[in-house]
């Protein structure tokens, strides 16, 4: 007897299985391959491996050795015994049955892929190689690109950046993202915004810039286009909607067309991260168990971890122009902060958008060391509706970083 089926042992599939099973409730996982999804396996953790690695060479090493040791974790606790894995793919035969499995309720956890551009690597092929390129170009400056431009500079590789928008990390305040991008080119990155791909031949990419068209030599192409929703032809025998480009269809409970069926993660196209991916599992777990929770996804973190790293919470002041909203910006520089001079990483910046009059914080944007982490302080004040003067009236420890929060003016 199975009480809920997850397809797909990614971060949130795996998450799901885990906090259902703690609630009594008898889970089936299915997974066609590793445990821990694209964001283990091949995304954010071997990435952060190489961010934090010396040497191409040593990242390599590195690389394999975390994951492996994450995904036993993971393994480790699957073996919960109101758990069972299934190592194969969970296909639908009707809207309640998956691979001869039925339940009440389905959750769908099949994440995403990269898109893809001609013969261009995907960063999942890029973390293959074993040989470090010469010259890498990377077409688009979002998250994904900018990490990879970061890390393989430092590395020792040539890099070019092509983006078809006129700056990078579009999620990003457009002042900061700057800031980001011309630091970047300081360290050596080569970057060619508002320019558009026309073809990848070999070791050639073709663009266009201001009217001119322009190649790009490289040992190593990486299409850092965006990723798309996995979804399948079985899910029409499920009878729920779903769209190619746009993933399942679903509620603000993640519930799709068809009641008792879910889609968590990236395959929902919602929010493409790991940690959406996991509190969204929680979400919908809490919803089958009858447990009231009081999560926020309209605040919703996020980081790029070049370096320095950016972060973000909220909307950007152009966003917060844009829609009208009343508001104050605040900013503070790494150069005012004693432990930032004292680590050597004096260029940074803070921006706190709040109601007006230090009224309620609304958002965070900072580039700079450790940014992911000051931004994740800033989100527990937002989701508690907590105000900037609440903030700059928390005592914070001397000499630390998160000063550059309170020095805001």
């Amino acid at each position: 007897m199975t009480d809920l089926i997850i397809i797909g042992a990614g971060p949130g599939g795996y998450k799901a299985a885990l906090h259902a099973a703690r609630q009594g409730l008898k889970v089936t996982v299915f997974e066609e391959e590793h445990v821990g999804g694209t964001c283990l396996n091949a995304g954010c953790i071997p990435t952060k491996t190489y961010v934090h690695s010396a040497t191409f060479e040593e990242a390599t090493e590195r690389q394999q050795q975390v994951v492996e040791a994450l995904r036993g974790g993971i393994e480790t606790l699957l073996a919960h015994p109101n758990i069972t894995l299934i190592r194969e793919k969970g296909v639908f035969s009707d809207t309640h049955t998956v691979s001869g499995v039925t339940a009440k309720n389905i959750i769908v956890a099949t994440g995403s892929s990269a898109k893809r551009m001609g013969q261009g690597l995907s960063s999942t092929e890029l973390l293959q190689l074993r040989t470090l390129p010469k010259r890498l170009c990377i077409i688009g400056a979002g998250v994904i690109g900018m990490e990879f431009a970061s890390v393989f500079r430092k590395f020792g590789s040539e890099v070019t950046v092509i983006e078809y928008l006129k700056e990078c990390l579009p999620m990003m305040d457009s002042d900061i993202a700057k800031r980001l991008r011309k630091l970047m080119e300081k360290r050596g990155i080569d970057f060619h915004m508002g320019a558009s791909v026309k073809s990848i031949d070999g070791q050639q990419v073709v663009f266009e810039q201001k009217g001119k068209e322009l190649t790009a030599e490289a040992d190593a192409i990486l299409v850092a286009t965006g990723r798309k929703p996995n979804v399948a032809a079985d899910y029409a025998k499920a009878g729920f909607e779903y769209d190619e480009r746009k993933g399942i269809t679903v509620d603000e409970h993640f519930e799709t067309t068809v009641k008792g069926i879910y889609a968590i993660g990236d395959v929902n196209g919602r929010q493409m991260l790991a940690h959406a991916a996991e509190m969204q599992a929680l979400h919908v777990v809490n919803r089958i168990v009858g447990i009231e929770d009081s999560i926020r996804f309209d605040v919703m973190p996020a980081a790029i971890f070049t370096e320095p790293e950016a972060a973000l919470v909220g909307p950007s002041e152009d966003r917060l122009k844009e829609q009208g909203v009343p508001f104050e910006c605040h900013k503070s520089f790494y150069r005012a902060n004693g432990k930032a001079l004292a680590m050597n990483e004096a260029e940074g910046m803070v921006k706190l958008c709040c109601e007006p009059g230090e009224g309620k914080l609304l958002s965070a944007h900072i580039f700079g060391a450790h940014a992911a982490d000051l931004v994740q302080e800033v989100t527990a004040y937002i989701t508690l509706g907590a105000t900037l003067q609440q903030l700059r009236e928390t005592v914070h420890i001397h000499p630390t970083l998160s000063e550059v929060l309170i020095g805001v003016n």
